[in-house]
């Protein structure tokens, strides 16, 4: 027999659905009437006649028919409109005599008790802390908890029903006012005795300034029987710090409820998080910019509920993320005061990780639930931007970034935290006018440690350093004054160490370090005053080291340190009015240093060291009266070292070399002079040396040494009455050195040397300038680098050596330069000649059984 739920509502909907149904087909019927009853003939014949005549019957017969429809679809509407006006008459009459009999059944329990026998609690009003009612006695669900006031405890949920009825959700907590503490989230209210679900607990309410977040609230246990218990309610969120103070902690998440005989407990509640720092004061008339205030820590989150018996314990809840420290204050500006512009105020540090819930206890037949994820550390706040310097004074240094939040450890299995960002530094100041220097920019923030791991968790990751702030710009120069150079490009934030971790667990797969911040930017050399030469472009800043690998214990694999960043680009130099020479570009920045791998015992594989960071292209010469030459092109990073083994583990190899920076392009040429020639390659980095074994491992390879930077490409010549000469090219720049491979103690293989880079290409030659006359001779293109050499072989403990690394390819020579164009009576200039190629690395050291030379390189 099916079953069948009505309700006047819902017969209402219906009529008035059929009504606008029969609106809309009457209107269409009326619209279309006149176009098909007076069909006119297509023509005089009867044939016409007959056809027309035909379609109008047909459709006269249509809107006959029509009529009568909209007559019974009339009549189906009426008949729903009655039935429901029916149905909640009928209602009516039949609660008006039930009414009363329920009241006088809940007139006892309510008198006694106050709570009825059958029917719902009532809520809590709002924002005052009113605990929501029971739920009646036998059957009812209680009613949920009323929101706290300010800095109050929100209302408890009500019970369920002791026969079947969920219980109420507990109110927030209430916002903390000025200076003083946040509310306590309402706990959930329990379920009915045999049957229902347990309330979850409130949240806690937003601390006040400085303040911590308040406690989340616990959830209402299940029902006796069957029920699932209640969550947690989530922690507070700590208030944003006040003037040099830090952000509150971030709230405790709520426990879970436990569940009845059959049914899951309720999981914790996260931890708040952490309040963010306040900036830092802006100084006076030079002075240094105040230090933002450091982010709060999170909270940690609430423990899962306890499993009675054949349920699933409840898990714990998520430890909260740290806050984000505060911007450092702008340094104070020195125009009009005679003094240099004041360096800006150091970012705050983040706030760190909340620590994650405790599991539920399992019960006689199951196993506990899981532990919560610690939170993330917080982002280490922006360095202040330096100050302005007045007349012949210098802009202040950008504010150092803040360091990230450090992850903490694990709880009972769970994993460790993610260490927080490192801030951004600071932008230095550019320089007043009249030629003084811009302002370093701040170094970034070293990233947050990850955190360790207990039981088998993962270790958390390092956090990413921050980036630098650029330089700031030189200022032109005055009468016969050089122009300012530009500041040099602030240091990346170093990466965070990744967690350790304990029980067998991985620390490669929670371990990594963080990378490296990127290297600020140099500023741009100011332009030259009436015979002043432009300013130098600042040095690019050096990248942040990557990150160490975390330590593996009982056997676990040992984490890859982190790679390197990459150099920051050179400034470019300034240009002239109608000086001499333009600015030479800025340098570009190092690469960074590669992370060391982890360290592993008990048998585990030591970790590879990271690849080193690219060097920065060289910055461009300014434009001048005579060009200046292009910049060189930084030089590669080294790899790093390769992790050590112990006890029978292979040891990591060494990273690889990174590449050199390739040449900047020559300054422009003005009017009737020489382009200018192509900067030369960097020198690419050295490979890293291979780990060391012990107790029977192999030793690790060296690692491949970088290949060497391209030649700068010279700049063509200029128009003249004999056209100039194009700028020679840049020589490609020398290929790293391979790494010596691992040694191996008690019988183990060494490592293998590692092979030579590939040096640089020379650079392409500028064409010849075309004359009046005769062209201008194209330049020459640049000598090809020399190849690097092949890395030693390692040494085993019983004298044998290993294989030393082969020798790089030498570089290709630059192309010559093409002739000018000469007028109609002049000749062609004369092409550029190639040059020679760069010649083959040496073998690998004595150490190691000799390598192989590398291939000369071919002429342009």
């Amino acid at each position: 027999m099916s079953y069948v739920l009505v309700t006047p509502e819902m017969v209402a909907t219906a009529a008035a659905d059929a009504a606008a149904i029969g609106s809309t087909v009457s209107a269409a019927n009326a619209a279309a009437a006149i176009p098909t009853t007076a069909i006119a003939t297509a023509a005089a014949d009867d044939v016409s006649a007959a056809i027309a005549a035909l379609f109008n019957a047909h459709a006269e017969q249509y809107q006959a028919l029509s009529v009568r429809v909209a007559e019974l679809h009339e009549s189906f509407t009426r008949a729903l409109t009655a039935g429901s006006t029916a149905y909640a008459t009928a209602e009516a009459a039949n609660a008006g005599p039930l009414q009363p009999l329920l009241d006088l059944i809940n007139a006892p329990t309510q008198a006694l008790l106050a709570r009825p026998l059958i029917g719902d609690g009532s809520n809590g009003a709002p924002g005052t802390g009113q605990a929501g009612g029971n739920g009646g006695l036998l059957i009812g669900n209680g009613g949920a908890g009323g929101s706290g006031a300010p800095g109050q405890r929100g209302g408890a949920g009500g019970a369920g029903g002791l026969l079947l009825g969920n219980g109420g959700a507990g109110g927030a907590g209430g916002v903390g006012a000025l200076g003083q503490a946040s509310g306590t989230g309402g706990n959930g209210g329990a379920g009915g005795l045999l049957f229902g679900k347990g309330g979850a607990g409130g949240a806690g309410g937003v601390g006040g300034l400085g303040q911590a977040g308040g406690t989340g609230g616990n959830g209402g246990a299940g029902g006796l029987l069957f029920g699932n218990g209640g969550a947690g309610g989530v922690g507070g969120a700590g208030g944003v710090g006040g003037v040099d103070s830090a952000g509150g902690t971030g709230g405790t998440g709520g426990t879970g409820g436990a569940n009845g005989l059959f049914g899951a407990a309720g999981s914790g509640g996260s931890g708040g998080a952490g309040g963010d720092g306040a900036p830092g004061d802006t100084a006076g008339a030079g002075g240094t910019g105040g230090t933002g205030s450091a982010g709060g820590a999170g909270g940690t989150g609430g423990a899962g509920g306890a499993n009675q018996f054949f349920g699933h314990a409840g898990d714990g809840g998520h430890g909260g993320t740290g806050g984000t420290g505060g911007t450092g204050g702008a340094g104070g500006s020195g125009v009009g005061s005679g003094l240099a512009g004041g360096a800006g105020g150091d970012g705050g540090a983040g706030g760190a990780a909340g620590r994650g819930g405790a599991a539920g206890a399992g019960g006689p037949l199951v196993t506990p639930g899981h532990a919560g994820n610690t939170g993330t550390g917080g982002t280490g706040g922006t360095g202040g931007t330096g100050g302005n310097g007045d007349l012949h004074t210098n802009g202040g240094n950008g504010g150092t970034g803040g360091s990230g939040g450090a992850g903490i450890a694990g709880v009972g299995g769970g994993n460790g935290g993610t260490g927080g960002d490192g801030g951004k530094g600071g932008t230095g100041a550019n320089g007043a006018p009249l030629g003084a220097s811009g302002g370093t920019g701040g170094d970034g923030g070293k990233g947050g440690g990850g955190g360790n791991a207990t039981d088998g968790g993962h270790g958390g990751n390092g956090g990413t350093g921050g980036t630098a702030g650029d330089g700031g710009n030189g200022q032109s120069g005055d009468l016969n004054a050089n122009g300012g150079g530009g500041g040099r490009g602030g240091t990346g934030g170093a990466g965070g160490i990744g967690g350790t971790t304990t029980g067998g667990g991985d620390a490669g797969a929670g371990g990594g370090g963080g990378a490296g911040g990127t290297g600020g930017s140099g500023g741009e050399g100011g332009a030259g005053g009436f015979g002043g030469d432009g300013g130098a472009g600042g040095t690019g800043g050096k990248a942040g080291a990557g990150g160490d690998g975390g330590n593996a214990t009982d056997g676990g694999n040992a984490g890859a340190g982190g790679d390197g960043g990459t150099g920051g680009a050179g400034g470019t130099g300034g240009g002239i009015v109608t000086g001499i020479n333009g600015g030479a570009g800025g340098a570009g920045g190092d690469g960074g240093d590669s992370g060391n791998g982890g360290n592993a015992t008990g048998g585990g594989n030591g970790g590879n060291g990271g690849t080193a960071g690219t060097g920065g292209a060289g910055g461009l010469g300014g434009g001048g009266f005579r060009v200046g030459h292009g910049g060189g092109g930084g030089n590669g990073g080294n790899g790093g070292v390769g992790g050590t083994a112990t006890a029978g583990g292979d040891a990591g190899s060494g990273g690889t070399g990174g590449v050199g920076g390739d040449g900047s392009v020559g300054g422009d040429a003005s009017d009737a002079v020489a382009g200018g020639d192509g900067g030369t390659g960097g020198r690419g980095g050295s490979g890293g040396a291979g780990g060391i074994a012990t107790g029977g491992g192999s030793a690790g390879h060296g690692g491949v040494g970088g290949g060497g930077g391209n030649g700068g490409h010279g700049t063509d010549g200029t128009a003249g009455v004999a056209g100039h000469g194009g700028g020679a090219g840049g020589a490609g720049g020398d290929a790293g050195d391979g790494g010596k491979g691992g040694d191996a103690l008690d019988g183990g293989t060494a490592g293998a040397g590692g092979a030579g880079g590939k040096a640089g290409n020379g650079g392409g030659a500028g064409s010849g300038g075309k004359g009046t006359f005769d062209g201008g001779a194209g330049g020459a293109g640049g000598d090809g680098g020399k190849a690097g050499n092949g890395g030693a072989g390692g040494i085993d403990s019983n004298g044998q050596v290993a294989d030393g690394g082969d020798g790089g390819d030498g570089g290709n020579g630059g192309d010559g330069g093409n002739g000018g164009d000469g007028s109609p009576v002049g000749a062609g200039g004369t092409g550029g000649i190639g040059t020679a190629g760069g010649a083959g690395g040496g073998g690998g050291a004595v150490s190691g059984r000799p390598g192989q030379n590398g291939s000369e390189g071919q002429p342009g």
